[in-house]
């Protein structure tokens, strides 16, 4: 008999969850809790994951689910997380240093100088990362020069899906799709660059041999049942960066871009792994690697939603929930968007001392708050058209539609401005879980040996609604996004 239920471990940067759902996608139990970064007690002002914390928070999560499952059911268990963070550990599996947070700012000093080791240029055609201050490779550097005893003592480098799995099972292995956002991976080749850690002087078994999605990683052991309740020898599988999978259970075909709508905007498309036109920094494209073989992850992320908190707090304050959501609707009826002067440059994520940060233009004695959220909301659609054109130029096609999911995905007016915006249909489906509902498609295809990811997709029913354009507006919206782009470099 086919188990029917997949136990998914998932970590964020707010919110921790652990989550069972079934192999028709639907949740049957799910717990979450809260997450936060903690102070490096080895470096003031440092920021870092405090993995036991972390642990007991996903241990407590775990045992709540288990009690409400049918344990028997269980096809097996996995992992997601944010990308690039993790620490050394030595063969016991102890940790040698805390996982620097990638909202720590340590690197930002490394980023500038990387090219006493290696040109940044060659380092992003490569890896095709785009050079985040947090990515891993600027985490190495800082060890290596400021720590470099953990070098010698380290048995392994393991990222945080790894460092979770290894408190389940003691497996101590590395996947593909953290690994694609470390900034040291070949993206051509699919595993780690030898000329990148040759340059910083690093030995690459210290990354040790790397797992794709769905493979097994291991048993869950004594202690992890003890911790989670979850049955000894109840199988483990890999999974990794939450955003491939995100992509992947969405749905997303090749050449289709997927808008990850929350905090942060995350807009990809799947693609094959080939040179793209636009291979540089300056293109702001980040490539990654897919959760499945041959393909990689091509896209820009901005600050989104976080904006409109922001916003909400500053302008609609006391208000939450429905309330403030049926108040901000019906204040944003009353904008007449024909007759809007506000230009606003939505860059409001200040990352260093060199960024200038977000701006708005044209505000007047007799400007209204709904204004400026319709603004907000605008200068956010046309910042996905300008990653949208940019995906497209660099993938050599042409969007059908854009799927949409995430927090963001549920605002209708938003869905239909970024409709009209980018003369493309937005698509939304009813499964918002798209990280779990992604990852759980490997554990299926990984605890069965006749089933693919692929075959596990096709038994969700996605139930889409397609926004369309107003294509009769496409002359107004060609016209305001000239004037977006004229302004945002000089507010």
């Amino acid at each position: 008999m086919n188990k029917k239920i997949a136990i998914v471990f998932d970590c964020g940067a707010t919110n921790i969850r652990v989550v069972a759902i079934t192999d028709e996608g639907k949740i049957v139990a799910s717990k979450s809790m809260p997450n936060e970064i903690d102070e490096d007690p080895f470096l003031k002002g440092g920021k870092i994951w405090d993995i036991d914390k972390l642990w007991k928070k996903f241990s407590t999560a775990a045992k709540y689910v288990i009690s409400r499952i049918d344990i028997k059911q269980i096809a097996g268990v996995t992992f997601t997380t944010f990308g690039v963070d993790g620490t050394f550990i030595d063969k016991k599996g102890k940790l040698l240093y805390p996982v620097i947070s990638w909202q720590c700012s340590r690197t930002e000093f490394i980023v500038k100088h990387i090219d006493k080791y290696i040109s940044p240029r060659q380092l992003y055609e490569i890896s095709g990362v785009f050079p985040y201050a947090f990515n891993t490779i600027y985490k190495m550097v800082w060890f290596k020069e400021n720590k470099p005893e953990l070098f010698k003592k380290a048995y392994r480098f393991l990222f945080i899906p790894s460092l979770l799995i290894n408190k389940l099972s003691d497996t101590m292995q590395n996947d593909a799709t953290m690994m694609g956002t470390s900034m040291m991976a070949d993206l051509q080749k699919r595993q780690f660059s030898k000329e990148i850690f040759k340059s910083l002087e690093i030995d690459i078994s210290l990354f040790g041999n790397i797992a794709e999605p769905g493979e097994k990683a291991g048993i869950v052991n004594k202690k992890g049942y003890t911790d989670t309740s979850i049955p000894i020898g109840t199988p483990v599988f890999f999974a990794g960066h939450d955003t491939q999978f995100a992509v992947f259970g969405s749905s997303a075909d090749i050449n289709e871009p997927i808008l990850s709508s929350g905090t942060w905007e995350i807009l990809m498309a799947r693609s094959a792994v080939i040179k793209i036109k636009e291979n540089s920094p300056e293109s702001n494209l980040t490539r990654e690697l897919d959760s499945q073989k041959g393909i990689c992850d091509t896209g820009q992320n901005w600050l989104g939603s976080g904006i409109l908190e922001w916003f909400f707090h500053n302008f609609y304050p006391g208000l939450q929930g429905d309330d403030l959501y049926n108040k901000v609707a019906l204040d944003v009826k009353k904008v007449d968007i024909s007759k809007s002067g506000l230009i606003i440059n939505p860059d409001f994520y200040k990352e260093n001392e060199t960024c200038p940060g977000g701006s708005i233009r044209g505000l007047t004695i007799a400007t209204k708050r709904e204004e400026i959220y319709y603004a907000l909301i605008e200068s956010l659609s046309f910042r996905l058209r300008e990653a949208l054109e940019s995906i497209q130029k660099a993938g050599n096609f042409k969007a059908k539609q854009i799927i949409c999911v995430g927090g963001g995905s549920k605002n209708k007016y938003w869905n239909q401005i970024r409709a009209d915006i980018c003369q493309t249909p937005v698509k939304i489906i009813d499964q918002k879980e798209t990280t779990v509902l992604g990852a759980s498609f490997f554990v299926f295809a990984g605890a069965e040996d006749s089933l693919s990811e692929e075959d596990a997709r096709k038994k969700i029913d996605y139930n889409p609604q397609i926004i369309y354009p107003d294509k009769y507006k496409k002359d107004f919206w060609d016209k305001r996004y000239i004037i977006y782009l004229k302004n945002k470099n000089i507010i």
